[in-house]
């Protein structure tokens, strides 16, 4: 379904992500919009661990409804109010994907509600 490409030229991948990945005509997609740390109730909690564990259970909840899994992300874009936040972000991902190795891009940027540390959208395939 899918093929690595970490071209010898280009910069190694710092984390675990690859440069490219090419998917087989004819996968099924799944565009994961912007997730958001709150919960169903409207609450967000206050320390970046807990905002970003929530996120990362709202992918996996998405992707479960859509019959997919961890291994079905291509791409993840996460976006960053802070920084600072970049280390324990990468650490979380990596927690939550194991071994698996999609695309992605980590900016900073202002969220829509300032007590949104974080938003992670991300694109599935099958």
């Amino acid at each position: 379904m899918t093929r690595s490409h970490n071209p010898s030229n280009a910069p190694r991948p710092v984390g675990q992500y690859v440069q490219g990945l090419e998917l087989d005509v004819g996968a099924r997609l799944l565009f994961i919009s912007g997730q958001i740390p709150e919960d169903k109730n409207g609450a967000v909690p206050e320390d970046f661990d807990a905002q970003c564990r929530l996120v990362w259970s709202h992918i996996g909840e998405v992707l479960q409804a859509a019959g997919m899994t961890w291994t079905n992300l291509v791409n993840v874009t996460t976006f960053l109010t802070d920084r600072r936040h970049a280390e324990l972000n990468g650490t979380i991902r990596r927690e939550t994907l194991g071994r698996h190795e999609p695309t992605l891009t980590v900016v900073v940027v202002q969220t829509l509600d300032p007590r949104w540390l974080l938003e992670i959208e991300g694109i599935a395939a099958s």
